[in-house]
């Protein structure tokens, strides 16, 4: 169990695939799917294969802050949302840096407007490399041991 990464209910991480750093996220057991919220979704071919555009605004309170991105779309889902409705999304392959641990997760895309982190990490997402302690938050140290 030592070399598992002990997460809290919130967390910070970096997308360095797709430009993103210091994104808050929500770190939830009872979701299977990773999510993130993103704007101005638009499809494109580049060198034959599907891709996505998207803009995210990293930081929650400052939402003229925005990071233009692009990825190879991995799947298309039809994924039921917290409120019962099933939606199709876009399901990109990035990966996810936490603490000084790095590995590929799947996201899919969506309007998160209405909750409260831009980021949803789920099970899927953490796979058997992390524990998570509900009760705490922002238990992750970056490289140097200082907390994020």
């Amino acid at each position: 169990m030592s070399d598992k990464l002990i997460l809290g209910n919130l967390e910070v991480c970096d997308l360095p695939d797709i430009g993103v750093v210091d994104l808050q996220m929500r770190v939830d057991t009872g979701a299977k799917t990773s999510s993130m919220h993103v704007d101005n979704i638009s499809r494109f071919k580049k060198n034959g294969k599907p891709w996505v555009k998207f803009d995210i605004h990293p930081d929650f309170y400052n939402v003229n802050s925005v990071i233009e991105c692009q990825s190879l779309i991995h799947d298309v889902r039809t994924v039921k949302s917290s409120n019962g409705e099933s939606q199709k999304r876009y399901v990109i392959s990035t990966l996810i840096k936490l603490g000084h641990l790095s590995w590929p997760i799947e996201i899919t895309l969506t309007d998160r407007s209405d909750m409260s982190n831009l980021m949803l990490l789920g099970r899927e997402g953490m796979g058997d490399r992390v524990l998570v302690d509900p009760s705490q938050s922002f238990l992750i140290t970056d490289d140097e041991g200082e907390e994020q």
